[in-house]
């Protein structure tokens, strides 16, 4: 009962079909929800491991690596994570390689479906450059180069400045990407490392 409701002693008579709340979520956004990986790779001089995507999502931008969970066998982000980087890159880690520092939701990404992303950073320096794939090419980019280069919104938006004030913390956000509109992230919870001065990205 509603707080502000006032009680009584009859049944309250059983909802008719005009009666019912209307569902508060627009059609357009009843998408597919997936759950995927992030990987943020770096050689020893610092630079970054970028795939040129040759397939959606993200055609034709520069992204880091990484793609969905296995569900069906339970497969968890870390595994997934590891799974990836073997994959894609060739380069064999383990899970205490990783530092998961972002859990990101992004609603509507491209019109098509809910992600829910967790964003890893590698700890171990990647040795060379991985080999071209059906999926893309690779190069290596320094930080500031990365400005330069054609990236998913949401990653120019979000993805690259979390990474830059929060890749040694933990950050949950959500972002807002449907389709005509300006990505609207809205940060969710930081947590910082002891002694971590990271302060919320404005």
């Amino acid at each position: 009962m509603s707080p502000i409701a006032t009680s009584t002693s009859t049944a309250a008579p059983a909802p008719t079909p005009s009666a019912v709340a209307p569902d508060p979520t627009p059609a357009g956004l009843r998408l597919p929800y997936k759950i995927a990986v992030l990987v943020f790779l770096e050689n020893a001089a610092g630079e970054h491991l970028l795939l040129l995507r040759a397939k959606a999502p993200n055609l034709g931008s520069w992204s880091p690596i990484g793609g969905k969970l296995e569900i069906a066998t339970g497969e968890s982000p870390y595994e997934c994570a590891v799974r990836e980087t073997a994959e894609e890159t060739g380069f064999a880690i383990a899970t205490a390689d990783l530092h998961l520092f972002a859990l990101v939701a992004e609603k509507a990404y491209e019109g098509e479906t809910h992600w829910l992303m967790f964003l890893f950073r590698c700890k171990r320096p990647l040795p060379g450059l991985p080999a071209d794939m059906a999926e893309g090419r690779f190069g290596f980019f320094s930080r500031a180069a990365i400005e330069g280069l054609k990236l998913p919104e949401t990653d120019r938006a979000a993805l690259w400045p979390i990474y830059d004030r929060h890749r040694n913390n933990f950050v949950a956000l959500r972002a807002d990407c449907a389709p005509g509109q300006p990505v609207k992230v809205v940060l969710e919870e930081i947590t910082p490392s002891p002694g971590s001065t990271s302060a919320p990205p404005t």
